[in-house]
């Protein structure tokens, strides 16, 4: 996923709480759905990040070839600018673009 294309703010912003649990009706379960989803964004950034990185790595420790690399910084500096994955996973799930679903209440309505 091309996160630099998100409309995701890169600073904090404030939102209104009731927005935020308006799907689920509980705020603390909107905060698990946004919190395992940042976790996603994180570990595929990470991913992402190191993948690219290695396509640098060089067999042999040379200090100047690691501080004169351009790529990797130009690289890093993308990667830094990007939004936070917190902040991607609340935007997105605002937009709605989440999938979620909570068994135990499906559980409950079945019975």
């Amino acid at each position: 996923m091309d996160y630099k294309k998100t409309n995701a703010p890169t600073n904090t912003v404030t939102r209104d709480i009731m927005n935020l649990c308006k799907d689920t009706d509980n705020i603390y379960e909107s905060i698990a759905i946004i919190g395992k989803r940042a976790n996603q964004i994180s570990t595929e950034i990470k991913q992402e990040l190191s993948k690219k990185l290695q396509e640098f790595a060089s067999s042999t420790d040379n200090l100047d070839e690691v501080f004169e690399n351009r790529e990797q910084i130009e690289i890093s500096r993308y990667y830094e600018k990007l939004p936070k994955p917190s902040l991607i996973a609340t935007q997105e799930f605002v937009e709605g673009k989440i999938y979620y679903r909570n068994p135990v209440a499906e559980a409950t309505i079945d019975d």
